[in-house]
């Protein structure tokens, strides 16, 4: 498999280099020249194939010869020793991403990275710098899964005062290999601020640079990966029993666990679109979704970009659901790399919801179905129902990603239910000392602090 940059098609790289290298030379990002079809023999097993083998055979080819069969199985194997529950709610699937060591979604991104670039960068005597910018979740999902791996130091830039209490302790409490800059601006200043830097000459002479965002094409891969599993499962009509991190209260009628099955319209929090691309590769290589939902808060650049046709990224707003807090999300330029405006409104339907809208449904969904959202997993859910309740046709079979536990939101959520068990990972967490440097958005002062 080749990896071309969205703004120039003439060049190409294997994934390794696509990797490593995070950004292509010309600012653009890395894609891949085809989105491969999964064997038919696995796209007819889905339903019943342990998670690590879906993660193996989804990644497979797009890893192509830079690495062995072997190799890739025990990347997976070691990345990977929880999966993503496909669990019952009301009249829909909830698919948890959430059971991982940061409580996120991007966990499954970040350890695969992290043992990926360990095996690319084996025998280098200089170390690996990497950069991220987050708005949340990204920032401790990639702390935690490069803390302690021999070479790689990383560097984690996010906005002051705009992410949680918790969040700040994941990304700033490991020290060791990881540091991390609180930046005096937006999520968009500190991803303009990362851009800027794997564009400098000069620091790209000094250091060996990376990225660990979204935009690095070896996050959105491991992604694509539990649309395809979750997708074989709500085909076949099955959920999953409940982790152990599930957040459900007892009291409530057991949920329904099967459904006629049948092609899904995966609804997905959405704020700088890697996960969305992710979910739109695994539909073209042969998962069975229908459709999407790009559900956003206020920050709705790409729904008004599906509406009209015109896109116009803006500066970003502060809302509750902080991590999709993007007014130029950077992998709308992936999705369009692939994607006509007329293919992309045919299978995205875009919706946004505001604060109020978002504390309601988190109110809502826990009093009538004993079930806890956190404020991005509340987001979607209340996209579904807007769409529901204006007639759109969507398919029966509905799957919500909850990205993160409601745990990480205690200050927004408890207020709203009461308490929330959070997982032993982030009690852990809330221990720690947060350490970060305060810097303001200027590249002057990024370029210091490297």
């Amino acid at each position: 498999m080749r990896y071309y940059s969205t703004r120039d098609k003439e060049h190409s790289v294997d994934f390794a280099t696509a990797a490593l290298k995070g950004l292509a030379a010309d600012g653009g990002l890395y894609v891949p020249e085809s989105v491969p079809l999964l064997p038919a023999s696995v796209r007819s097993s889905l339903a019943t194939m342990d998670f690590r083998d879906v993660a193996y055979e989804t990644a497979r080819p797009f890893v192509g010869g830079c690495m062995s069969a072997a190799t890739l199985r025990d990347l997976v194997q070691d990345a990977y020793p929880f999966g993503a529950p496909l669990v019952a709610a009301d009249d829909r699937f909830v698919l948890e991403l959430f059971h991982g060591p940061t409580a996120a979604f991007k966990d499954f991104g970040a350890r695969f990275m992290a043992r990926a670039f360990a095996y690319f960068r084996r025998g280098e005597d200089r170390p690996l710098r990497i950069l991220v910018a987050t708005s949340g979740d990204t920032g401790g999902a990639v702390a935690d899964g490069f803390f302690g791996v021999e070479g790689i130091e990383v560097t984690v830039l996010y906005p002051k005062g705009r992410v949680s209490p918790l969040q700040e302790r994941q990304i700033a409490g490991l020290g060791g290999n990881i540091s991390a800059l609180s930046v005096e601006g937006s999520f968009d200043d500190c991803q303009a601020l990362v851009k800027r830097a794997f564009a400098d000459p000069e620091l790209s002479r000094r250091l060996s640079l990376s990225s660990a965002n979204s935009i690095n094409i070896s996050r959105l891969v491991p992604q694509a990966v539990y649309y395809v599993a979750a997708a074989g499962k709500a085909a076949a009509g099955k959920a999953d029993e409940d982790g152990e991190a599930t957040p459900r209260v007892s009291g409530y009628p057991a949920p329904r666990r099967e459904s006629a099955g049948g092609k899904a319209v995966f609804c997905v929090p959405s704020g700088n679109f890697g996960n969305l691309t992710a979910g739109l590769y695994a539909r073209a290589m042969g998962a069975p979704i229908d459709l999407f939902v790009a559900a956003t808060n206020a920050n709705r650049t790409v729904p008004l970009y599906l509406e009209t046709g015109s896109y116009e990224p803006r500066k970003s707003v502060p809302t509750l659901s902080n991590a999709m807090d993007v007014g130029a999300p950077s992998n709308f330029e992936r999705m369009t790399a692939h994607w006509s405006h007329l293919e992309l409104s045919r299978v995205i339907k875009g919706v946004w919801t505001d604060d109020a809208a978002t504390k309601a449904t988190i109110e809502r969904v826990h009093s009538r179905f004993g079930y806890i959202l956190d404020p991005h997993g509340a987001v979607g859910w209340n996209a579904l129902d807007e769409l529901k309740a204006k007639g759109e046709p969507l398919p029966p079979v509905r799957v919500l990603l909850a990205t993160a536990h409601p745990a990480k939101f205690a200050e927004t959520v408890e207020p709203l239910v009461g308490p929330v068990k959070a997982p032993a990972s982030l009690t852990a967490a809330m221990g720690r000392t947060v350490v970060s440097k305060t810097i303001p958005a200027d590249f002057a002062a990024l370029a210091d602090s490297l």
